[in-house]
């Protein structure tokens, strides 16, 4: 049985990575993806990039740039929408450690997308979508035509999670003319905006095609006293509520 840990948008928060990680402790994982936005609104950036570095390094099969990576590894804010990301990001990037900076920059894919094959499966992960692989989601009323050469799309950044199957024409009577794809994203470890404060990931199984959407209970306190007034409180206030 091949399973692996699909993860995304840890964004800074030690706390429920490390509640994920012990969760993951009761399954045989394959291997682990990582979908961008390792880091960025939470206080703990440097300390989720160490701990992947110890705990998931030998599991890593896709570890893609997200949005905040790119913005602050290049020092381009233009795109955030608001004062207080920008803030917020300018103050990420002045705390990040010499060994975290050479990390992202050496062992992430900046390009924010990867295609590989997955146990006979042709996969996408990409932090957006096709469209604009950083800022755009990819979501249910939006999937184009662009995924289909692939059998599964790892999604994140829009924060909630989805899975969904699109059903694209193709010239094969043995399969009624139609070609499946099955979208999925994780939702976020560190920043949940579906309303459910707890950490959430997946893991996908790829002899059964089967899709575990977890969520896992973390110290949303101990999370939130790491806030140290240097950012908008608005970054640590919507831990409690999942918004």
């Amino acid at each position: 049985m091949a399973k692996y840990a699909i993860l995304s948008d840890i964004h800074g928060n030690l706390q429920a990575l490390e509640k994920i990680y012990g969760d993951l402790q009761k399954d045989m994982i394959n291997g682990v993806i990582f979908l961008g936005d390792l880091i960025d609104y939470g206080m703990q950036s440097n300390e989720v990039v160490e701990f992947i570095k110890n705990y998931f390094e030998k599991q890593i099969i896709c570890n893609i740039w997200g949005n905040h990576e790119k913005a602050i590894m290049l020092s381009d804010f233009s795109n955030f929408s608001s004062e207080r990301g920008i803030v917020c990001a300018q103050r990420t990037k002045s705390i990040l450690s010499e060994s975290v900076r050479s990390y992202l920059e050496s062992s992430l894919v900046h390009e924010g997308y990867l295609k590989f094959n997955l146990d006979g499966k042709k996969c996408l992960a990409v932090h957006g979508s096709i469209e604009d692989c950083y800022w755009k989601p990819v979501s249910p009323e939006n999937v184009g035509n662009g995924y289909f050469e692939y059998d599964v799309v790892f999604s994140g950044h829009s924060h909630h999670s989805h899975m969904f199957t699109k059903f694209y024409d193709t010239n094969n009577p043995a399969m009624r003319n139609k070609h499946a794809v099955l979208f999925i994203n994780p939702g976020s470890v560190g920043q949940p905006r579906n309303h459910h404060p707890e950490a959430q990931y997946t893991v996908f199984n790829t002899d059964t095609m089967s899709v575990d959407m977890r969520s896992v209970p973390y110290d949303v306190d101990k999370t939130i006293a790491c806030f140290d007034g240097s950012i908008d409180v608005f970054y640590r206030d919507r831990l409690k509520n999942g918004v």
